[in-house]
Order: structure tokens, then C-alpha cells, then sequence
């Protein structure tokens, strides 16, 4: 199966004006929303041949899916602490301190608002939370085993509810979840697993 636009990932040259042309189209969504980002623009910006953006990416929705893979790739592993509650802490106060940050808040709104919109941002959106689910879902396997929460866990769900007030409070206020949300998101969804909730 051919790569989609974007999606390769060579050295060199090719690498430095990848990164570059991301870099100022996670610039622009920051800065003007996804209504605003213009292959062009982001050509300019970066310093490289609006040819070259436009046969590499081929669309906006095409950029942006790399953005979100790359951003995927560049994430920060997952923290063991010892407990399941401590692993799930660490991952709420990544997910708050990533949401805080004015770059990449504003980054992850424009981002979600064009998917609501937008088939191809929806997919690579979905993409990118399933490899961040996918990082930090064995720190709740490892809980599993070690007794703090019960078998049959569903490891995926209980990722998902600790970053999902998170964001929440995001879309809704348009402010920045603060760290003792992160706490209190972690210590949610820790009681609520330990309680059965999420049994598959």
C-alpha cells in the first residue's frame, strides 16, 4: 500500500523541510484556527517551495495528518511509578500541562473543531489518540496485576477518562484545565476502575 501524502520519513533534507513546513502549520492552527491554514502561507512561512508543500502534502487535510502522526511520534513516553494511581497521574498531568501550553492548547482546539468538520482531520485525529491510548494503557494492565484494580479492566477506557475531563473543561470554558484537575481527573478515574467501572 503506497504512503498517503506526507507520511514519509526520510533524512536529510527532506527531513529538515518536513519538519519545517509542520512546525508553521502547527504555527498557523495555533495562531488563526483551521479555517486559516492555507498550503501557500505555510510554504512562505516555512521557507521552502510552495511546489514542493503542494506535491508532498497535497491538501490541507493532508498536512495536518502529518502534523497529528508526527506529533503522535514526538509525544513523551509513559511514566512508571509503581501504582496504578501514580502512572495515571503522571498521564493527567502530561495531558493538562500539554493543554496549558499556549501553542499547543490553541494547537489541539483548531485541531478538534476542524474534525468535527472534516472526515480526513477526524481520522487522523482518531490515529493520534489511539497511539497515545495505546502508550499508556499498560500501566493499567501492570495495576491489574499487581492487585490495585480488578481483571477484566478495560485498559483503552480508563486512559480515556482520565484525559476526558481534561479536555472538557477545555472545549466548554476555553480555559486551560489547571494542575489539580489533572490530580483530581487521575484520582477519578483510578476509583472508578478500582470499582469496576470499566470491566470489559
Amino acid at each position: 500500500m503506497s504512503a498517503e501524502p506526507g507520511t514519509l520519513r526520510p533524512g536529510g533534507r527532506t527531513a529538515r523541510v518536513r519538519a519545517a513546513v509542520l512546525r508553521a502549520a502547527g504555527d498557523v492552527l495555533a495562531e488563526r484556527g483551521f479555517a486559516h491554514l492555507d498550503l501557500a502561507d505555510v510554504a512562505r512561512r516555512a521557507e521552502v517551495g510552495k511546489t514542493t508543500v503542494y506535491r508532498r502534502w497535497g491538501s490541507v487535510t493532508g498536512l495536518v495528518a502529518d502534523l497529528l502522526a508526527d506529533m503522535a511520534e514526538q509525544s513523551l513516553p509513559r511514566e512508571e511509578t509503581g501504582s496504578a494511581l501514580g502512572d495515571l497521574t503522571a498521564n493527567a498531568r502530561l495531558v493538562q500541562r500539554t493543554l496549558a501550553d499556549p501553542r499547543q492548547g490553541a494547537l489541539f482546539r483548531a485541531v478538534i473543531a476542524a474534525a468535527t468538520c472534516d472526515d480526513r482531520t477526524a481520522e487522523a485525529l482518531r490515529r493520534f489518540y489511539d497511539i497515545r491510548v495505546a502508550e499508556w494503557a499498560p500501566c493499567v494492565q501492570l495495576g491489574v496485576e499487581r492487585g490495585e484494580l480488578p481483571p477484566g479492566t478495560d485498559p483503552a477506557e480508563v486512559i480515556r477518562a482520565v484525559s476526558a475531563p481534561l479536555y472538557y473543561a477545555l472545549l466548554t470554558t476555553g480555559t486551560p484545565p489547571a494542575p489539580e484537575a489533572a490530580d483530581r481527573a487521575a484520582r477519578a478515574a483510578f476509583t472508578a476502575a478500582a470499582a469496576g467501572a470499566y470491566l470489559t
